[in-house]
């Protein structure tokens, strides 16, 4: 019997998906550390044997096995990026192709409210940081393990961080381009590329996408989040004068310039206008932050006052 011990903040497809394995779920109060510091407790109570999730050469020797893949397939990669919480993946992959190619390129990606392998690196030292906050739960440590913070200062060339409106583009991306479903703490390697966080341009460069466990209710927000960061989605506050057609040459312009509305909101009262002004609020579907700016200027063109309300 395996019992594992999981943040009640995991998502629910990773709970169940642990338990199809067979195993007992302990949900624990809290984030990744408190899970580990009850499953240390579960162990000394019970006579347990405890398997660390990633700071164990065993386990790090395993997810080596996918730079050793990733060199047999790729053979001439010039980069890897990987993501990292307490940095077991990235130990095992960084270890195995240096030691094949120590040419090669390692980067990991951590979530910039969860930078405990980065502040370490930094500073030379295992630092555990007093909260962590993101969207990508699967790399949300306060503390990097002993082993694994001194693999990546031997084999990792450099840590670096992603935002969760970058976590949040990234997926959409995948979802998009790729027609692939990643969790936040997956996809933090293709938004560290996506947004110029390593130097890998013009580069034969690798991803590691290492998880898709994530909630569909947390994944429409994500999108959302998503299609703002790209520009996809636009939200205007346009100042009008109450009269029978601003509406519809609104609408008129929004039509031949291509942007697809999605919601109106018209409102009448407003404290800081004039009396004979309302506030028409509108989203639309967009293609990029050119097109929202294309249609902006042909508002403001047409005498329109955009606000920000």
């Amino acid at each position: 019997m395996a019992v594992i011990c999981l943040p009640d903040g995991a998502p629910i497809s990773k709970v169940e998906a642990t338990k199809s394995y067979g195993a007992e779920i302990c949900l624990v109060k809290g984030v990744y550390d408190d899970a580990y510091n009850e499953a240390l407790r579960l162990r000394d109570e019970k006579n347990y044997t405890f398997i660390h999730p990633f700071d164990d050469e065993y386990v790090i020797a395993g997810q080596g096995t996918i730079g050793l893949e990733l060199m047999d397939q790729i053979p001439d990669l010039d980069a890897v990026v990987v993501p990292v919480g307490g940095g077991g993946l990235i130990s095992g992959v960084a270890f195995a192709m240096k030691s094949l190619n120590p040419k090669i390129k390692v980067y990991g990606v951590q979530a910039s409210g969860a930078p405990s392998m980065v502040n370490s690196l930094k500073d030379g030292k295992i630092e555990c940081l007093d909260s962590v906050s993101t969207i990508a739960d699967g790399i949300k440590v306060k503390e990097p393990g002993e082993h694994t913070f001194e693999y990546c200062r031997q084999f990792v060339d450099d840590v670096v961080t992603v935002t969760d409106d970058e976590v949040s583009s990234a997926i959409l991306a995948l979802i998009e381009q790729h027609k692939l479903i990643a969790e936040g703490a997956g996809a933090v390697s293709v938004a560290a590329v996506m947004f110029d966080k390593v130097p890998v341009e013009g580069k034969k460069v690798a991803c590691l996408v290492s998880g898709g466990n994530i909630d569909v209710t947390i994944l429409s927000r994500v999108i959302k989040r998503g299609l703002l960061k790209s520009g996809r989605t636009d939200t205007m506050a346009i100042q009008l004068e109450d009269k029978p057609g601003q509406l519809q040459a609104v609408s008129e312009i929004l039509a031949t310039h291509g942007g697809n509305v999605v919601s109106i909101h018209h409102e009448r009262a407003s404290e800081d206008s004039d009396i004979t002004d309302c506030i028409l609020r509108i989203v639309t579907e967009t293609r990029n932050f050119e097109h929202i700016k294309e249609i902006r200027d042909a508002l403001a063109a047409a005498g329109f006052k955009i606000v920000n309300k």
